[in-house]
């Protein structure tokens, strides 16, 4: 009996070993996640692999001055504080900011979170001869604030912030600037070796990278890049009821789509972003449990305004956005997990305006815009789109752009695609349309996050906002937008500052400034064993609450 007792034993902890899921039921909770990224996104402090980097190595390891209330899943989500307890622009100069910090906070080191931390942070994107200067944590972190200039301390609980021009988006912008510990980084640069101090920095980022420190709610444990990234809860974090109820939490890069639904339904993860729509009946089936909430977000085509693109045209721009049935795309191919998109904001929403074109399903309008630009059934007209074959809120791109390639071939459009990486995609959209990693596409198809101004309008519309220093990838160049921008930024008044934006999403929206085709709704499917999931109105979610049931 003994022998039989001893040999199960062995078993039950070779499957465990096998599998990394605990032998002992309740000796330690963990929650395996299947991601849409082909790899670990970043974990030095500033994720790459756009929002979905944010979301999973950004907000669990990291803290910023403000952060996102993730708390619902039926009010917007807005800007709360965070390692900032309040914030208020100068009545004088309204490009500097004071910041109180949140007392008592430290490090997973254990080294304290002060406003020498916040002053080295804003230092290793911006201060290019500070020695924590990372040149490769720049792009994905100066073009979301692209007005931060400097910080100052003023006390160890006071910073102050100042910036290029007045903007009244800097407190949102700023929950994109994740505080990582200097005192960590300083060990690792005070035993790196290289030829000088830039070759030691370098050297103690990559170290920080395998053994990162923020102040979040979760801590890195284990970290093995393209394969899995191991992390396990917080129990000292400052924010008590956000302390994590799991013990671990496994993260596992899975691009396909098919590839993210077998493993769930097979066991050998628990919780899967973006699952295969025409797999979703099964699911449901089977009694795993789905999440969708309407988001923030925009799934586009952004234009190429270079000379000689064929976007140029308003006509082919406006025809474009006519010969798409958005509703037969979500029915169909997305089994209902989207909303049709007429814009970056829909009706009801404070920054919609009243635009004066309506995207809607009109063939024959965008036939005959098509016609009197000079196109038909013997002449189509040839365009090019960058995409990715996964990746964050990029929701199924190859089938939405070929069900795209399609629909737009009824109204004489010849549409190529240039499918590569979704990392590279996002790395390229920084590049922009005139660079040579463009590879001769006139749009490119990223998804972009639309809760605050600069995210959701800035920074594709204004024309300083051109690579390489933010996202306006197609190089527009319109003197209203760049009016209308300057008009909202320099406005601290909320409901004025609403209005201002309201006239600049309904001005892009009557330019048809992207191929506007749908909001993600961010599904999400899991095992029945995951419970307390809320599922916000936001790209990112808080895994604080998740429980999983042994």
């Amino acid at each position: 009996m003994r022998n039989r007792k001893t040999n199960a034993t062995a078993i039950m902890l070779a499957l465990a070993i096998a599998t990394g899921v605990p032998a002992i039921a309740g000796a330690e909770t963990v929650l395996r996640i299947g991601m849409t990224a082909a790899d670990i996104p970043r974990t030095l402090g500033q994720p790459d692999q756009g929002f979905e980097g944010n979301r999973f190595t950004g907000l669990t390891m990291y803290d910023a001055l403000t952060g996102w209330d993730l708390s619902s899943a039926d009010k917007a989500s807005v800007v709360i504080p965070g390692l900032a307890t309040e914030w208020k622009v100068d009545d004088a100069d309204k490009t500097k900011w004071i910041f109180k910090l949140r007392p008592g906070v430290t490090f997973h080191d254990g080294s304290p979170f002060n406003a020498d931390a916040v002053v080295w942070n804003v230092e290793k994107v911006l201060k290019q001869d500070a020695p924590q200067f990372d040149a490769s944590q720049v792009g994905v972190t100066a073009s979301r604030m692209p007005t931060l200039a400097s910080a100052k301390k003023i006390d160890d609980m006071t910073v102050e912030l100042t910036t290029k021009e007045p903007d009244s988006f800097l407190p949102i912008n700023l929950t994109n600037l994740f505080m990582a510990s200097p005192a960590k980084w300083q060990a690792f640069y005070d035993k790196a070796e290289g030829a000088d101090a830039k070759a030691k920095s370098q050297a103690a980022w990559t170290a920080f990278a395998k053994d990162a420190s923020g102040t979040g709610p979760w801590k890195m444990s284990s970290f093995t890049p393209r394969e899995r990234l191991e992390l396990v809860k917080n129990a000292n974090y400052w924010d008590k009821a956000r302390v994590p109820k799991i013990d671990k939490m496994v993260l596992l890069p899975m691009p396909e789509a098919n590839a993210r639904t077998a493993a769930l339904l097979s066991g050998q993860v628990d919780w899967v972003e973006a699952p295969a729509p025409d797999a979703l009946p099964e699911l449901k089936q089977r009694g795993f449990k789905l999440y969708a909430n309407e988001q923030p977000h925009v799934w586009p085509w952004q234009f190429s305004r270079v000379e000689g693109s064929p976007w140029n045209d308003i006509r082919v721009r406006k025809a474009a956005n006519l010969c798409v049935d958005r509703e037969g795309l979500r029915d169909g191919l997305l089994a209902g997990l989207m909303v049709p998109a007429t814009g970056t904001f829909e009706p009801g929403h404070p920054w919609r305006g009243k635009p004066t074109f309506e995207i809607k399903y009109d063939k024959a309008a965008a036939q005959k815009l098509m016609q009197e630009a000079g196109f038909g059934p013997n002449k189509k007209l040839t365009v090019k789109t960058q995409t990715s074959a996964s990746g964050s809120g990029q929701m199924q791109p190859l089938a939405m752009n070929e069900y795209l390639q399609q629909a737009l071939a009824e109204c004489y459009f010849d549409v190529k695609l240039d499918v590569i990486e979704w990392n590279t995609l996002f790395t390229n959209w920084r590049r922009g349309a005139k660079d040579p990693s463009a590879n001769g596409s006139n749009a490119t198809n990223v998804t972009y996050a639309a809760m605050d101004p600069f995210f959701a309008l800035v920074r594709f519309l204004q024309s300083g906002m051109a690579p390489p220093v933010s996202n306006n990838w197609g190089f527009i160049n319109n003197p209203k937008f760049d009016e209308l921008v300057k008009k909202a930024r320099q406005t601290f008044d909320p409901a004025a500052r609403d209005a201002a934006l309201a006239e600049l999403h309904a001005a892009s929206v009557d330019d048809a400034a992207f191929l506007y085709v749908a909001h993600d709704v961010g599904p999400r499917a899991m095992s029945p064993k995951v419970t307390g999931v809320v599922q916000p109105k936001s790209w990112f979610i808080d895994f604080s609450p998740v429980t999983v049931a042994p």
